[in-house]
């Protein structure tokens, strides 16, 4: 008989329901949170699950792939369309979550999720670490700013030379004003200098892999396209087959508007912003270089331009995103760089 598996995932521990083709349940249990773990306990069992399916969360591509390593047919599903079947119980448990996974394994309705390749996690994890650099750096200079402002100093603005020197050599010269503002300034100005370097090699990380990575490159062919965009959609999608339409890639993103039909009533309102929100605003950035900064004649900015022309800007540049998006996409699956003169068809 063909048994069906659900497990729901913590920290430390997996609750685990197995099922028949009829709905009844076969076995319960626990296990430690991790692919051996798992193994074991249908091994200990001798159950062989035709299907196991667990939620996307935290540990669900580390458990996906080792599970994958081990064998086990195991699918991750998509946690927020699970849950509108799950929540349907007065009760929430562990135990029975896990029933109702293995339920939804046994009806097979459930979406599965794609799970990254650990080359596209290597480089979001690239990406996203100089991101949060950044960041950190920003949050310091503002909170500085801040502070000195209810003191009367008022810090002017500071350009990239020497790794914004300039901010450091404008806070120490407040801190010279007051023995107290002397110890904040001694403490922020070495964190500064040791976020800026550390924010700079990771920049100067992220443009070698994008020049050495051939399908960045000619991402980046594209007016508007960068390093980090480049290798942020390149995470991203992973795998461009799985998308038989690149026109999908634009609702992938939350770039296309959301629909409500109900009998009389059809409209559509603003873009569903589902997906990666990250990857939308990076393609939002572009698209308003693509329009503001950019020089260069090309179809696709007369295109942009014209649109905001008719539309307004900010309209023009979430179509123009989507359009990055889809035509990225498309010169990725034909292996053509982008034509300055014809805008490459999507």
């Amino acid at each position: 008989m063909k048994h069906y598996a659900g497990l729901d995932v913590s920290l430390k521990e997996i609750s685990i329901c197995v099922v028949d083709g009829e709905g009844k349940t076969i076995a319960q249990g626990n296990c430690p949170a991790d692919p051996e773990g798992v193994m074991g306990w249908f091994r200990n069992r001798s159950l062989a699950p035709q299907q196991i399916v667990h939620e996307s969360g935290m540990l669900s591509i580390w458990l996906q792939r080792g599970m994958a390593r081990l064998g086990l047919p195991a699918t991750c599903i998509d946690a927020r369309k699970a849950h509108k079947s799950l929540s349907a119980r007065l009760n929430k448990s562990d135990v029975g979550d896990a029933e109702g996974l293995a339920q939804l394994a046994r009806t097979g309705w459930f979406t599965p999720v794609h799970i990254r390749s650990e080359g596209a996690d290597r480089l979001r994890v690239l990406v996203s670490a100089r991101e949060r650099l950044i960041r950190l750096r920003k949050d310091l200079e503002g909170h500085i700013r801040g502070v000195l402002k209810t003191f009367g100093i008022r810090m002017s603005g500071t350009s990239q030379g020497r790794q914004r020197q300039a901010f450091r050599d404008q806070l120490a010269a407040a801190g010279a004003t007051d023995p107290l503002l002397g110890v904040i300034a001694d403490g922020f100005i070495a964190t500064h200098a040791t976020l800026c370097q550390a924010a700079a090699d990771l920049d100067a990380a992220v443009k070698k892999m994008a020049r050495d990575h051939p399908i960045a490159r000619r991402l980046m062919t594209i007016p508007g396209v960068g390093p980090v965009v480049s290798l942020n959609f390149i995470a991203l999608v992973d795998e461009p087959a799985r998308f038989s339409k690149t026109s999908d890639v634009g609702a992938y993103l939350g770039l296309t508007p959301k629909r409500h039909q109900s009998g009389a009533v059809d409209w559509s309102g603003r873009v569903s912003k589902c997906g990666d929100g990250v990857m939308r605003s990076l393609l939002f950035e572009a698209a308003t270089t693509l329009i503001t900064r950019v020089r260069k004649f090309s179809a696709l900015k007369s295109w942009a331009i014209r649109l905001a022309g008719r539309r307004g800007f900010a309209k023009a540049a979430v179509a123009a995103a989507r359009k990055l998006a889809v035509l990225m996409l498309t010169m990725w699956k034909t292996e053509t760089d982008f034509n300055w003169q014809k805008e490459a068809v999507a």
